[in-house]
């Protein structure tokens, strides 16, 4: 006896088909939204503070497991102002940072910072002297570009205790910039910072 096809057995076909490629689709954007919330997260680079590391219209990639910030890594974190923003970490909570050296260079626990790798070419390392201790838990961030760059000198200055940017508003370690192409760059963090103590 022969076995014969229903009518009706191909278009269930199709729609199991097509119910799949639905699910797939969904499954393939729900994963790519949890690794944008969770795990890696684009950047648009909006000012001219990180020139010439950064450009204005640059965009980048941010680890946002990438643990604790340290000296030198840039991070995009929650700004003064509630916006996000991307600087350049200099200090850590217990760090002692100055700009008060005779060779006009910014010093981290007496530790001078040579700045030439990425300070904006003509570029003082500071406009106006400083001495801080950067509490526990704070940040202090200054932008490559320091003359057109309010950071965390300005803020601290203006604002004292609430001028400070915590651990905690940090949202995470920009490691690679990826438009435009032509300028692709995986981050490395300056060599100066390994001599700090």
């Amino acid at each position: 006896m022969a076995i014969t096809k229903k009518a009706s057995d191909k278009p269930a076909k199709k729609k199991g088909g097509i119910r799949e490629t639905v699910l797939l689709l969904v499954l393939g954007v729900g994963i790519a939204l949890l690794l944008q919330a969770f795990v890696v997260g684009s950047f648009y680079i909006p000012s001219g503070s990180m020139l010439n590391t950064l450009q204005i219209n640059d965009r980048v990639f941010v680890n946002k497991l990438a643990g604790k910030p340290e000296r030198g890594d840039i991070v995009v974190f929650k700004g003064w102002d509630g916006e996000d923003m991307i600087k350049r970490v200099i200090a850590v909570g217990g760090d002692k940072v100055a700009y008060s050296d005779a060779k006009k260079r910014v010093t981290v626990n007496g530790v001078p910072l040579d700045e030439k790798s990425y300070l904006f070419p003509g570029d003082f390392p500071s406009g106006d002297e400083f001495k801080y201790t950067v509490p526990q838990g704070k940040l202090f961030l200054m932008g490559d570009h320091r003359s057109d760059s309010a950071d965390s000198r300005t803020h601290v200055a203006n604002e004292g205790d609430a001028g400070w940017i915590s651990e905690e508003d940090v949202i995470g370690k920009a490691f690679l910039r990826y438009w435009p192409l032509n300028r692709g760059e995986i981050f490395q963090k300056p060599e100066t910072f390994a001599n700090v103590k």
